[in-house]
């Protein structure tokens, strides 16, 4: 089993959404980015994933979810009234994947990105490199663990 984490803008698609979601699950869809498709490519079923809500006044890990469909093609490039509409991308060769997560828990309380920056058992992830963009990033089992072990702690402040 690998670990992930996905970015998401709450005001977009938040942790609550996807567990108000119907069987609480959702299509990861709309990455356009080529090195995060890779990931969503990578993912397995049963991987599990963090959502991380960024763009927002409190960017952080909010909840934890599961894979249960792998890679498909994201139908949103087709779509020519989605945001995420590619006029390049064709159905015999589509460029951009989706991946269906389903919400496995929320976590006690967010774990914010200065927290993140704060433990030392995260020093090398990429979402915590200065310029780091990435919506789909993998994660160690130790960088997971410590992650969720956060979110356990009483928030200081």
């Amino acid at each position: 089993m690998n670990s992930w984490l996905v970015k998401t803008e709450p005001e977009l698609f938040s942790f609550a959404d996807l567990l108000a979601a119907p069987e609480q699950t959702a299509s990861w869809d709309g990455v356009r980015n080529y090195q995060a498709r890779n990931y969503l490519k990578a993912m397995a079923l049963g991987d599990r994933v963090l959502i991380y809500h960024s763009s927002c006044k409190v960017p952080g890990v909010a909840g934890v979810a599961t894979v249960v469909r792998t890679h498909y093609a994201d139908p949103t490039q087709f779509e020519p009234a989605s945001r995420y509409f590619d006029p390049q991308s064709t159905v015999a060769k589509p460029r951009w994947v989706a991946v269906d997560l389903r919400a496995a828990c929320s976590l006690p309380r967010l774990v914010a990105l200065s927290e993140l920056r704060a433990e030392p058992a995260l020093l090398e992830p990429r979402l915590l490199q200065r310029g780091s963009r990435l919506s789909v990033m993998p994660l160690r089992a130790s960088e997971y663990q410590a992650i969720v072990a956060l979110a356990d702690r009483p928030q200081e402040g």
